[in-house]
């Protein structure tokens, strides 16, 4: 066991640390080491109670040479740290390794490279089908009126596709450099939910359906932006149309309750569609993520709307509650406290 001094040393480190002897087992763990791997590791062979085989090479090589190392340790639940492993003393022959927690800086660069990824593919598959078609026009279609019509139809959608792209992307940036920021001005949510579903009353007017909104005969004042949560609903109305059956009627409940956070606004947006199966609903909210690609594009749509409309709604302290079933609809529920 370390001395004294060395063991009061170890528990003022804030990081997980612990003491590797010359025998390859744990001396002595921290506090917050203790917390990691548990009491059963003191006096275990690192191996065994660390399952990770950069961290036993690293304590080996150390215990060999004394140079200091620093080594990535990803552990079985997808935990990673990042570790530094160095001798207690010059000729010495106990290790000290200080781990620190880089699991969220991980995800977040993990995020962020299929962000770009996402983002590279979305415009790229529009902006190849427009070159295709800009070469042919320029070619063999040049000359060609019915081709020509066909094919700047198709480049006026893709195009229009990659303008919507844009502008959810530039959205979607805008409210994440708010959401620190809790709005405060008094917004009265029946007038929005009327002026959203005007809005989308000829797209579903296309669609032979109609909105129908209960609730909102008296007011229902929430603190927000009023902006934010129309376009909150524009695209909750939207997608109700768009993926809901033709004909159908979107009923839209306007509703005052309480909650653990006190009273709150509740605006149910319920779809007679195909509805979605329950492996899905965690991630809808995720950027970019689609239950059916190709009917998403198809329909206008960039994967963005619904990240869009989590992030409005943590800016405003409210949440979203997805419900649905396959064969019976969906109930998209918007939650937004009174105070």
């Amino acid at each position: 066991m370390p001395g004294t001094i060395e063991a009061e040393l170890l528990d003022g480190i804030p990081l997980p640390a612990l003491i590797v002897g010359p025998d390859e087992r744990i001396a002595h763990l921290n506090a917050a080491a203790l917390a990691l791997v548990g009491a059963a590791a003191l006096g275990r062979n690192i191996a065994l109670a660390i399952r990770s085989p950069e961290l036993l090479n690293a304590v080996e090589e150390v215990l060999e040479d004394g140079t200091a190392r620093e080594v990535l340790v990803r552990l079985p639940d997808d935990a990673q740290f990042r570790a530094f492993v160095s001798r207690l003393s010059a000729g010495g022959t106990r290790v000290l390794c200080i781990l620190r927690d880089i699991t969220a800086e991980a995800q977040a660069h993990a995020m962020r490279r299929d962000f770009v990824a996402n983002v590279s593919h979305e415009l790229r598959t529009p902006l190849t089908a427009m070159m295709g078609f800009i070469e042919t026009l320029r070619t063999s279609a040049r000359d060609d009126p019915a081709a020509r019509d066909r094919f700047l139809a198709i480049m006026d959608r893709e195009a229009n596709r990659m303008n919507r792209l844009v502008r959810d992307l530039l959205q979607l940036s805008r409210v994440e450099s708010e959401e620190r920021v809790r709005p405060r001005e008094p917004v009265d949510l029946a007038v929005i939910l009327r002026a959203a579903a005007g809005t989308v009353r000829s797209a579903a007017d296309e669609k032979e359906s109609r909105i129908t909104i209960s609730g909102a005969e008296a007011p229902a004042i929430v603190p927000g932006d009023p902006d934010q949560l129309t376009q909150v609903f524009l695209n909750l109305f939207e997608n109700a149309v768009k993926y809901g059956a033709r004909g159908q009627e979107v009923r839209v409940t306007l509703g005052r309750e309480g909650s653990s956070r006190g009273p709150v606004v509740r605006v149910d947006v319920a779809d007679r569609g195909e509805g979605i199966e329950a492996i899905h609903l965690p991630r809808l909210t995720e950027r970019f993520y689609r239950v059916d690609a190709h009917r998403s594009r198809a329909e206008g749509g960039t994967g963005l709307g619904l990240a869009i409309v989590k992030h409005i709604l943590n800016r405003h302290r409210g949440w979203l509650r997805i419900d649905s079933r396959r064969g019976e609809g969906s109930v998209f529920s918007v939650i937004l406290p009174v105070n």
